[in-house]
């Protein structure tokens, strides 16, 4: 992670309602920054296996053995494919199909849901007031979009955004799966209740999976509100941010 300013950082404190932040010893860090003794250093948590999902014919290890070029070629194959998608119904009304943006070989990748109108008609994901935010959320932890890859569980729009349904999951999971292998980040973080289940092949509720790691297909994953429940109720921009802090030091770890 290359260091950022502070500013997007502050930005965001503020929003969710920090008025005061202290900073030890800039100066020093400026020239020197500190690594943590091990004594100091807080236990790794334990990865939380994630329930065995349906195996897919397109999906294939996180990190495959391609080729940078191979890989990126790969996956604007795979978004072509996608493009003419019609395994599901959501084919019939949707208006572009919003397979992911960002790049390979990313640290770092988000999944939500599923698009919502703007996306529908841009063809982008997160575009509107959520993606704002979650722009305002990767800024705090010192990255910028370019930096990240965003995708969504299912690649076109459901009416009225309503939850995917089952087979419309199914239909879109091996392009889901087929982009973590291409991209391969360390970290993933589910965002939002149907993401996080659908990634973990569980019914918990939101609560019940945040706060701690899990791990699919050799990836360190943590669930977290999506930005549109933030946007709802500002009650959870400060649990959101207590997740990407534990994001943002296990992507620190991880070099």
């Amino acid at each position: 992670m290359t260091r950022q300013p502070l500013d997007p950082l502050l930005d965001y404190l503020a929003e969710i309602g920090y008025r005061e932040v202290y900073l030890d010893s800039v100066a020093a860090s400026e020239e020197s920054p500190a690594q943590p003794s091990s004594e100091e250093s807080p236990p790794r948590q334990p990865l939380v296996t994630s329930a065995e999902v349906t195996a897919s014919a397109e999906s294939a290890p996180a990190r495959p053995g391609l080729a940078f070029a191979e890989r990126v070629a790969a996956l604007e194959e795979l978004a072509g494919q996608a493009q003419g998608c019609e395994r599901c119904r959501l084919s019939e009304k949707r208006q572009k199909v919003v397979f992911g943006s960002g790049i390979v070989g990313a640290k770092l990748m988000f999944i939500g849901e599923g698009p919502g109108a703007r996306e529908d008609r841009q063809g982008l994901p997160f575009v509107g007031p959520a993606g704002a935010l979650l722009t305002k959320i990767i800024g705090a932890i010192g990255l910028t979009r370019d930096e990240v890859y965003i995708a969504n569980i299912v690649k076109c729009r459901p009416p009225g955004n309503r939850d995917p349904r089952p087979d419309e999951v199914v239909a879109c999971r091996g392009f889901l799966e087929r982009q973590i292998a291409l991209v391969g980040p360390k970290v993933i973080v589910a965002l939002g209740r149907v993401a996080a289940q659908t990634l973990l092949g569980n019914d918990f509720t939101l609560g019940r999976m945040r706060n701690q790691w899990y791990e699919l297909h050799g990836v360190d994953l943590m669930v977290t509100y999506h930005p549109a429940a933030l946007l709802r109720n500002s009650s959870y921009k400060r649990p959101t941010w207590e997740d990407m802090q534990k994001v943002r030091d296990r992507l620190l770890e991880s070099g």
